[in-house]
């Protein structure tokens, strides 16, 4: 199992470390309903490092992003960066990505840290263009600065103006006095905040001083465990549970990100699949009785028959409800259409409802 840079700083702050993606990673401090919360109304810190970080350069770099990616690389300009994923040649997903744009002919793609070996040789074997191509997940760290209270508290640590950074843009400068440093408008919570990517060898020395910025703003360490309710009540897709090499972008309501105006890994069948319309749909619900829908758990119609599984669920620490993603028939996929989720052999009602669940 692999550590990050910070594996022995979330240890001595005794974090419960559990074993995710081949890394040692901290699921939580103190709470998840607390730290969540933090996340919510101040400013927390996700150790993220187990992602993945590969560098395309040279003059076919853009060219091969697009036959990859679903998503129109060709619109990022130097700064931007785009949710985008890697579609297979079955209808599924290889990943979801983001891809960011350092400069003509030089991008970035972070990818999800259980797919990373899957994701370089996918490219790779994509790769008859000659573009020089690195892994350098194992050089760098990742940290989430995330919550509404993220810019003001992290000013202090740079000259990149923070408060008015665009939403999926970046800057790579002095950040804590290190070099060279991208400074990333994204995350995963739906609260704001920024991720910042750097060497190894200054991972100690920049979570000390983000932490000592912070201080005054109530900065907390927080783990994989707030990090999943908080992008749930987003309605953000997870790999493997709400998308997979079985689901397809359309079925997964990622049909924004899915450009049909290039030409792309199996675009050809997804545009038909698009024209015919998909026969089920990655759909949003809220419980309105009691109860936690977790994962795996049956989706049933109202005369009792299996109609679906939920991917991702949880009980809500914003809304103090039990709110889930799983794929229905399409016919069942409208906001407010009745569905139950079978907990314990009692059939729980719910209905389909409008991303996000989580309204600020």
């Amino acid at each position: 199992m692999k550590n990050t840079a910070l594996t022995h700083v979330h240890e001595s702050l005794g974090a419960k470390m559990v074993p995710f993606a081949g890394y040692n990673m901290p699921v939580q401090y103190e709470g998840v309903n607390a730290e969540h919360e933090t996340v919510r109304n101040g400013v927390g810190v996700f150790d993220v490092s187990h992602m993945g970080e590969f560098f395309l350069k040279g003059e076919n770099a853009l060219a091969l992003i697009q036959k990859v990616t679903s998503n129109d690389a060709s619109k990022l300009v130097d700064g931007k960066a785009q949710y985008s994923c890697l579609p297979n040649n079955e209808g599924g997903i290889v990943d979801d990505l983001i891809v960011y744009k350092i400069a003509d002919n030089h991008y970035m793609l972070v990818v999800n840290a259980s797919n990373i070996e899957k994701d370089w040789n996918w490219i790779s074997s994509h790769n008859d263009l000659g573009v020089d191509m690195q892994d350098l997940s194992d050089n760098y760290s990742l940290l989430a600065i995330q919550g509404p209270k993220a810019a003001e508290a992290m000013q202090s640590l740079t000259a990149i103006d923070l408060i008015n950074m665009p939403y999926y843009s970046f800057q790579i400068g002095e950040f804590a006095g290190v070099k060279d440093v991208t400074v990333s408008a994204t995350g995963y919570t739906g609260s704001g905040g920024f991720e910042i990517y750097f060497k190894n060898e200054d991972a100690e020395l920049i979570w000390n001083k983000v932490f000592e910025a912070g201080a005054a703003f109530g900065i907390k360490p927080i783990g994989l465990a707030a990090r999943d309710t908080l992008r749930l009540e987003m309605g953000f897709c997870l790999y493997g549970n709400d998308i997979n090499d079985t689901t397809s972008p359309l079925e997964a309501g990622l049909g924004w990100i899915t450009k049909f105006d290039k030409e792309f890994t199996n675009s050809e069948n997804l545009k038909k699949q698009k024209e015919a319309g998909v026969t089920r749909k990655l759909v949003a619900f809220e419980l309105t009785e009691r109860g936690i829908p977790r994962h795996d758990y049956e989706i049933v119609d109202g005369a009792g028959n299996v109609i679906g599984i939920v991917t991702s669920g949880t009980m809500s620490p914003s809304m103090n409800k039990g709110i889930g993603l799983g794929y229905v028939p399409t016919s069942l996929s409208a906001v407010d259409s009745e569905i139950f989720i079978r907990i314990r052999k009692n059939d729980i009602p719910a209905k389909v409802v409008k991303l996000p669940f989580y309204k600020k």
